[in-house]
């Protein structure tokens, strides 16, 4: 069992949590590429998600993204608006496995 969480030591996040980041980010990849296309979901974890950062505060995780996220979207046909609903699936699974995956209860 991993240590008890230390939101002090999230701020430098890829030294203290780096394989807790990866087994969520590729458990909620996991289960997006179940619920939706394929081709869609890689394309988001490759040409967006590469680019987000997780921070915590106030007790829960928010997963902060680059800018124009629908922009970097390449070789994948999708209208604006499919994609943000899908991409905002991806944010809340991600911050869901961050939770699950650190032991952190998110806020009542």
């Amino acid at each position: 069992m991993a240590d008890e969480f230390d939101p002090e030591k999230f701020e430098d996040k890829y030294v203290h949590y780096f394989p807790e980041l990866q087994r969520a980010y590729k458990n909620a990849f996991n289960q997006m590429n179940e619920r939706y296309d394929s081709e869609l979901i890689h394309g988001i974890d490759q040409m967006v998600l590469n680019e987000s950062e997780p921070f915590y505060e106030d007790g829960t995780f928010r997963i902060e993204l680059p800018e124009n996220p629908h922009a970097r979207l390449r070789g994948v046909s999708v209208d604006e608006e499919t994609f943000e609903e899908v991409l905002a699936d991806y944010r809340e699974r991600i911050v869901t496995e961050l939770h699950r995956t650190l032991h952190v209860d998110p806020p009542a």
